[in-house]
């Protein structure tokens, strides 16, 4: 099978073929994905997280050092020694598990900790946190919206927010678009019990933010309420890394503020904050809630030590910031579209799946770790290379992504006529 002419979308569904069938041809897709070396995914890390990854190579066996630009962990808390021994000393108190699910046996002490320290983050009165972002996103919607209501999307909200609403009437909205927004809510005023809109605070594919100021007051103004996830904000935006809400002077007037643990914060799981009524009824209705164990004792331990670590250590912010600043000011003079990114996450937009798959292919053998991103997961004349910064990248590390990408660029006549002879040696 020639894997250029398919994408992951054909194989959802084959017509009269079960489901050991599917998979069958699925798997004569991949093995020409992997033959032409374009599989970019599932590379082993044997040291985690950081500025530089140790990889085993997929196509050579080799253990191979790589600049790693894929990862959402930008303050580099996974390895922040007070977070690591905040996390060492709940494992060696409590377990390796909470033994339970947190409505019954499985709460403890370090996990209500944990909800009124998000809670204060966010500047809402309570909190419930969950073992995923993705669990927290979509049994809080499906807990808190039916037939009689309606979820009011951004087109490019998150996966687990579009699952999150199989139960509810939805309506999307062109992404960040205030008229298009307020065309639906002046529609859906009078037919829905429930009208909640929902957006992300900083966009995991494209790096912008949500004007959470506008959406507020025009959701307000129609009697609707307002949910932002702030997984790619936390940490990263705001006066004091506390997100979205901070960053327009919004705290606790969102409605409902969710997100993950595991990006900004370093660990895992999710929480949803929000009035102390809301909190207790999701306890109760949130089936994802009820029917998990219980997050790990090292993770919530770790956890509240990384929201302390973003307040008092700002300057692991200001060195991200610093970077993100010095690497989009370079992409941008080479000529590169980045489309409206603002944030750490940066979409090199390319337009084209192949040269997309191909830039991956050569960058990962030049060292560096990207995600090559095209259709369907976006429409193929937004296909990019999507690179997300850490504060612990060097501009030694910077520059020789650039220099690539430069590189790679000019030859795949992205940027512009292709002058790699002057730039192959800064490669090399």
């Amino acid at each position: 099978m020639d894997s250029s002419k398919y994408s992951l979308r054909d194989f959802v569904y084959i017509p009269d073929a079960d489901i050991m069938e599917r998979a069958s041809i699925f798997q004569s897709y991949m093995d020409d994905v992997k033959e032409k070396h374009h599989y970019q995914y599932r590379r082993v890390s044997l040291n985690g997280s950081g500025p530089t990854m140790e990889v085993v190579d997929t196509y050579t066996g080799e253990i191979k050092e790589m600049i790693y630009m894929a990862s959402n962990d930008y303050l580099n808390l996974t390895r922040h020694p007070r977070v690591l021994a905040a996390g060492q000393s709940a494992l060696l108190k409590y377990g390796a598990g909470a033994g339970s699910v947190p409505l019954l046996g499985g709460t403890l002490d370090i996990h209500t900790q944990l909800e009124k320290d998000i809670a204060a983050f966010k500047g809402c009165e309570d909190a419930i946190i969950y073992t995923s972002g993705f669990g927290s996103n979509c049994n809080t919607l499906l807990a808190l919206l039916g037939k009689q209501d309606i979820a009011i999307l951004d087109q490019y909200v998150h996966a687990s927010i579009v699952d999150g609403c199989q139960r509810t009437n939805v309506r999307y909205f062109r992404h960040n678009n205030m008229d298009a927004l307020e065309k639906i809510l002046a529609r859906a005023q009078d037919e829905y019990v429930t009208k909640l809109v929902i957006v992300d605070g900083v966009y995991s594919m494209d790096g912008d933010i949500a004007p959470l100021n506008k959406i507020v007051d025009l959701a307000h103004s129609y009697g609707a309420y307002v949910m932002v996830d702030e997984a790619h904000a936390t940490g990263v935006i705001g006066r004091n890394g506390k997100g979205t809400p901070e960053h327009f002077s919004l705290e606790g007037k969102v409605d409902i503020v969710a997100g993950t643990f595991s990006k900004g914060l370093g660990a895992v799981g999710g929480f949803i904050a929000s009035n102390s009524k809301l909190i207790e009824y999701l306890r109760f209705y949130s089936r994802g809630y009820m029917f998990s164990t219980a997050m790990t004792p090292q993770a919530a331990g770790s956890l509240s030590e990384a929201l302390k670590v973003i307040t008092s250590e700002p300057e692991l912010r200001q060195r991200l910031w610093n970077n993100i600043n010095y690497f989009r000011n370079n992409l941008l003079s080479l000529g590169f579209n980045l489309g409206n990114a603002e944030t750490a996450i940066f979409p090199i937009i390319i337009g084209d799946d192949w040269k997309v798959k191909e830039m991956g292919r050569r960058l990962h053998e030049m060292g560096i770790y990207v995600n090559p991103v095209f259709y369907p997961a976006v429409s193929r004349k937004l296909s990019r290379i999507r690179i997300s910064l850490m504060a612990g990248h060097t501009k030694e590390h910077l520059d020789k992504v650039l220099n690539a990408l430069e590189y790679l660029g000019r030859e795949a006549d992205v940027i512009g006529s292709a002058v790699k002879e002057k730039i192959a040696a800064t490669i090399e």
